[in-house]
């Protein structure tokens, strides 16, 4: 499926993309819908060009390898971490390549897996372990964002962790959460998405005006050791000091919209020694998404919509104007 233009997403024909040294050229299985896909549809993403092929959520199986690849075989069932650091700048000597200076994005940069073929970076492909489908293998990339959000936040089975947001992303970081053994709360806004989140078997409050007394009542006034904000939405982000517990630390994973502040109250974050992480995709998260896939432990993969490529390019326009009508969506582009 490509993107010719902002508003525009048809199937079409395209050459094969050929595989420069060092990659792997994969035939795609599956293939996630992202709401940074909907963005670029709806050109509200700053550093997607036209035409673009979208999709950073994919799983395959490996069909060539270009010159110096290693790593991967042909025949290899595998996921793509769509995040490739340069391997120079200061974020990649320190184990940041999701942070570098110089940052390529699979299917935002260069041409993703909303197709038969794609090409990445054999050292960005992950083997699939033999008793997972590649269908759910496909959910690796957003999984990992939650190990990631989790890294940061240091949850362990000693924490409870209130998570902003149950979408796809504020899901997954409260599975993991709970795959880790910590108590964990969802809330959100929006009633649907707060049933789906209880039909995963997890607590949930009600978002808004009532999320504060809601808290401090279960914590018996003293916050939630972790908070983990994923809807991007300001008043969200700016609440987590109020809601995370002294001591405590706050993981902001929501993206904001370019030049748009936050603000939080000074003597809060100094007289609660709040810890306050961003977190940005992933970096070196996905075995243990794979894993966590593998044995069981996200259930999320359950309510997600399976819908032939073919109704790829509908669906898009679909969740642009309601993105409530699917929770998710994973496109089957081959039998691979």
């Amino acid at each position: 499926m490509l993107f010719p233009a902002v508003g525009e997403a048809v199937l079409t024909d395209l050459p094969a993309p050929m595989p420069l040294p060092g990659e792997a050229r994969l035939r795609v299985a599956s293939a996630g819908l992202c709401t940074g896909d909907l963005y670029i549809f709806q050109g509200k993403n700053p550093y997607a060009t036209f035409p673009r092929v979208g999709c950073h959520e994919l799983s395959g199986v490996v069909e060539s390898l270009g010159e110096g690849a290693a790593g991967v075989a042909i025949g290899d069932r595998v996921v793509v971490e769509p995040f490739i650091g340069c391997g120079r700048c200061y974020p990649c000597r320190v184990g940041k390549p999701n942070c570098c200076a110089a940052l390529t994005i699979v299917g935002v940069h260069r041409d993703g897996g909303f197709a038969d073929l794609v090409t990445a970076p054999a050292r960005n492909l992950h083997r699939v372990p033999d008793a997972l489908s590649l269908h759910d293998a496909s959910f690796a990339e957003p999984v990992a964002i939650g190990v990631q959000g989790c890294d940061r936040g240091e949850v362990t089975a000693a924490d409870a962790v209130l998570v902003l947001g149950a979408g796809p992303i504020g899901l997954a970081c409260a599975e993991v959460a709970r795959a880790r053994g910590a108590r964990v709360l969802v809330a959100d806004l929006d009633a649907g998405r707060l049933a789906v989140a209880r039909g995963l078997g997890l607590d949930t409050l009600a978002g808004g005006d009532a999320l504060l007394p809601a808290v401090m009542d279960l914590t018996h006034g003293e916050g939630m050791p972790v908070v983990m904000e994923a809807t991007g939405a300001v008043p969200a982000i700016e609440s987590t000091v109020d809601l995370v517990a002294a001591g405590g630390r706050v993981v902001v994973l929501g993206l904001v919209p370019r030049g748009r502040g936050v603000s939080f109250a000074g003597l809060d974050l100094t007289r609660k020694e709040v810890t306050l992480h961003g977190s940005r995709a992933s970096a070196g998260c996905f075995p243990e998404a794979l894993r966590l896939i593998a044995g069981g432990h996200v259930r999320y993969l359950s309510i997600a919509s399976r819908l032939p490529f073919e109704a790829a390019p509908d669906t898009v326009r679909r969740l642009s104007e309601n993105p409530f009508a699917l929770h998710k969506a994973i496109f089957a582009v081959t039998d691979a």
